[in-house]
């Protein structure tokens, strides 16, 4: 089986019955903002994109890049389709010209042509992706590899039981806005961005042992950021607190924790892997030296995509568009529609758009999204628990492209700034993800049957009693929950519990059944009495 990296989380799988090609991402992503590291673009993709199946993981645009599908990607391949709950990923492949779909059913091996082995695992909650994450486990003539992205299973259990798997490859960097554009003293952000930081370590190398694989391949990011207004984001500042590390870095901090068997993958690198070996070739000839020139290739690589950028900005502005209207239009029918997201939200939210593209410039126009109300108007000089501020010509191109996923574009950017009283909440971003009447629906049931759900397993966690189960994924507190002091961190998604009250210190909602584990010993010994 050979392993070609072409950059970020796409990579081509060879093998002797087929070759599957992943994820190509080459063109910037997330309002120009994005762009894969290293660049990728100068690779022979005529012929990369030759393959017999094709895998995208889910809709977040630095995995689904339309551009390059449609221009590269041979439209006899079959693609390899996750279960979703909504048919989006094969709707928008079939506008691109595919047509032969394998319909993959989660947790369940697919066996092709030659003895090629697949299975999919689909992640289906509102937060995973744009409704849905997923990951690939391949197997050819014994050889096993999963392909997990930025894919955050509770368990990887599953692939482990198929078989021991010879290549793991999985996110190691951000992928986020938090905690940059927050309007926070630059020590904040510093203090947040190393706790982020450091759990994204932390849950990458807990996935690493529970997998144990024989080869690890830190992929699907960093992405990287060429515009003038971004290059701040850019891990070259030896800030601690950038949530971007690159490959290099996740070497640093692996060797730490004992890691050795970690190979990174720059665009056109490839890996000969068999059950007892992985040979690999790269287009440098010193990979740690590359990245200790990393400025030197950004700023090149920055030079090379100034027109692109520049072109791009270009068609934003759609100063036609009654910006509040369209927003009334689009937001009010869903608003009377939702009772979770809505009640989730608990208060109106604030959006400032200012001239400029980001949130720089003067402030134009102010508009409430009001949950409770229901209703989205003029901003009326109120308190407000969260607040956004971005480029009026961003938010006139959302409106105007009719974009039903305002995470997977506006806030992926990183091109505003935030504020909140309080804490995080879920709620809002689930619902700038889901301006569709079928996405509402689907994020309303999920939290509609996730509430409902009683999980009535309870474990012990050191001196405490909690039940097993996450109350925010779900995720199996045996093997992510951490407890310091009266805290429970679950390490899946670096969420925080009170234990003494049960009360999520993350977010809004989601209490944790918890009690602390000497009450019932006492119990048990009055009973005894």
């Amino acid at each position: 089986m050979r392993i070609t990296g072409t950059g970020h989380a796409s990579m081509r799988i060879d093998t002797a019955a087929g070759s599957i090609l992943c994820d190509p991402w080459v063109n910037p992503a997330y309002f120009a903002s994005w762009f894969p590291f290293p660049d990728n673009s100068q690779l022979d993709w005529e012929s990369l994109g030759q393959v017999d199946y094709l895998y995208v993981s889910h809709l977040h645009r630095d995995h689904f890049d339309a551009e390059q599908l449609k221009r590269f990607v041979s439209k006899k391949a079959t693609v390899l389709l996750p279960e979703y709950p909504t048919s989006e990923l094969e709707d928008q492949l079939r506008e691109l010209g595919f047509t032969s779909f394998l319909r993959t059913v989660t947790n369940e091996v697919h066996e092709l042509d030659g003895g090629l082995k697949i299975m999919i695992q689909a992640l289906t909650g509102p937060m995973d992706g744009p409704i849905g994450d997923s990951s690939l486990w391949v197997e050819h003539d014994g050889v096993r590899l999963l392909n997990q992205n930025d894919a955050r299973p509770s368990d990887l259990s599953i692939f482990a039981e198929l078989g021991h798997v010879h290549a793991h490859l999985l996110q190691f960097s951000g992928a986020i806005w938090y905690p940059m554009v927050y309007e926070l003293p630059e020590s904040a952000k510093t203090a947040f961005g190393k706790q982020k930081r450091d759990r994204q370590f932390d849950r990458t190398f807990r996935y690493i042992d529970d997998l144990k694989a024989d080869h690890v391949f830190p992929i699907a990011g960093p992405p990287c950021f060429l515009d003038d207004s971004l290059w701040q984001f850019n891990d070259i500042f030896d800030d601690e607190g950038n949530i971007f590390p690159d490959q290099q870095r996740f070497i640093e901090e692996y060797a730490k924790v004992g890691g050795t068997n970690a190979i990174v993958l720059l665009p056109g690198s490839a890996t000969e892997l068999t059950t007892s070996s992985a040979e690999t070739s790269h287009p440098v000839d010193d990979v740690a030296e590359f990245f200790a020139h990393k400025e030197e290739h950004l700023r090149a690589y920055q030079e090379r995509q100034r027109p692109v950028i520049e072109a791009a900005k270009k068609t934003w502005a759609h100063p036609e568009i009654d910006v509040l209207g369209a927003m009334k239009k689009r937001i009010e029918p869903l608003l009377e529609e939702s009772i979770y997201l809505a009640k989730g939200v608990g208060g109106p939210i604030r959006i400032d758009l200012t001239d400029s593209f980001g949130p720089d410039g003067e402030v134009v126009e102010s508009i409430v999204v009001d949950f409770p109300g229901k209703q989205v108007r003029e901003y009326a000089d109120e308190k407000v628990r969260y607040r956004f501020r971005t480029g009026r010509v961003l938010v006139e191109q959302l409106l105007h492209s009719g974009e039903v996923d305002w995470v997977n574009s506006l806030f992926l950017s990183c091109r505003f700034s935030a504020a909140r009283v309080g804490q995080y909440n879920e709620f809002v971003y689930s619902f700038f993800k889901c301006l569709s009447e079928e996405r509402l629906q689907y994020a309303e049931g999920w939290y509609d049957e996730n509430e409902r759900a009683t999980d009535a397993e309870d474990i012990t966690l050191g001196d405490w009693v909690v039940q097993r189960r996450c109350p925010h994924l779900k995720a199996d507190l045996t093997r992510f929950g951490v407890i310091e002091g009266e805290t429970l961190t679950c390490q899946l998604h670096g969420w925080k519990f009170d234990l003494t009250s049960g009360r999520c210190l993350t977010s809004a909602g989601h209490e944790l059944r918890s009690r602390p584990a000497t009450v019932e010993v006492g119990a048990e010994a009055g009973k005894a009495e």
